[in-house]
C-alpha cells in the first residue's frame, strides 16, 4: 500500500513521468529493457532475501548503465545504507523521511549528483576506510562457517590465540581446533597466508566483498580523479 500511494503521489508531480511499479525482478527487468529510465526507485526489500534490493541494483546497473539507481530504505541504518551504495545506487531515500524531499532526490540523482544525509555520508566514508576483506564463498555456499569467519577476522587483527580466545569466549584449544580446520579448508598452512587469503590476495574461492574500495558500477568512482558532486542533507534529530 504505501508503494502505490508512492507511485500516486510522484505520477502527480509535472516534472516526473511514471512507467510502471513493478514487484518482481524480472518485470523490473523487462520494464528496464522497454522504456530505458533515466531513474529507478528500488525498496530495499525487494526481491528474495535481505540482499534482495541490493541484488536487483547491480542487475539494473549491469543491464543498463545510463539508468540511475534510488534505493528505498525504512530505516538509515549502517548496514543497508553501506549495501546500497556498494551495489550501485546514486541514492538513497529512507522512508521517514518528508516526501518532499523525494522530488529533490530524483532530480539531484538525475544531475549526476549523490543523494544522501550527512549521516549516512559518514557511514559509507567509514566503510572506505576499512580494508577488504574476502567472503569465504564456495560453489556449495559458504566456505567457512560464522564462527571459523570471527576467528580469521582476528588473525587479521594480529592477535595471538591468547587473545582470540578471550575476544571469542573460547579456550585456546578450541582456537587451534578452528585454526587447523580454517587451514584445511583455504588450503593454507600459516597465519599469514591466512591473512593473505582474507585480504584477497590469494585463493581460487576469495570473492572480495569490497568494503568500501569502490561503488560497483558506478559512473565516477571516488578513487576516480572525475569530480564527484555530493548532495548532503543535514541530519534531523
Amino acid at each position: 500500500m504505501s508503494t502505490q500511494l508512492l507511485v500516486e503521489a510522484l505520477a502527480r508531480d509535472r516534472q516526473f513521468e511514471m512507467i510502471e511499479s513493478a514487484s518482481d525482478r524480472s518485470t523490473v527487468l523487462h520494464l528496464l529493457t522497454r522504456e530505458q529510465p533515466h531513474i529507478v526507485l528500488v525498496a530495499a526489500k525487494l526481491g528474495e532475501g535481505n540482499d534482495g534490493g541490493c541484488n536487483l541494483v547491480r542487475d539494473i546497473r549491469s543491464a543498463s548503465p545510463a539508468t540511475r539507481v534510488i534505493v528505498l530504505l525504512d530505516s538509515s541504518e549502517r548496514v543497508p545504507v553501506v549495501e546500497a551504495f556498494r551495489a550501485g545506487a546514486q541514492g538513497v531515500f529512507c522512508r521517514t523521511e518528508p516526501f518532499h524531499f523525494l522530488s529533490r532526490c530524483i532530480q539531484c540523482v538525475h544531475q549526476g549528483q549523490i543523494w544522501a544525509s550527512s549521516g549516512e555520508l559518514q557511514y559509507v566514508l567509514e566503510a572506505l576506510a576499512q580494508p577488504t576483506f574476502a567472503k569465504f564463498q564456495a560453489k556449495s555456499g559458504s566456505l567457512l562457517t560464522a564462527r571459523e569467519t570471527d576467528v580469521v577476522r582476528c588473525v587479521v587483527e594480529g592477535l595471538t590465540n591468547r587473545e582470540i580466545a578471550q575476544r571469542l569466549k573460547l579456550t585456546e584449544h578450541t582456537v587451534k581446533n578452528y585454526l587447523f580446520r580454517i587451514f584445511e579448508k583455504l588450503g593454507v598452512s600459516s597465519r599469514v597466508e591466512v591473512v593473505l587469503y582474507a585480504l584477497g590476495q590469494r585463493g581460487p574461492h576469495s570473492a572480495l566483498a569490497s568494503n568500501g574500495r569502490k561503488f560497483h558500477a558506478a559512473p565516477a568512482p571516488l578513487k576516480s580523479s572525475v569530480p564527484v558532486s555530493i548532495t548532503a542533507r543535514k541530519t534531523t534529530s
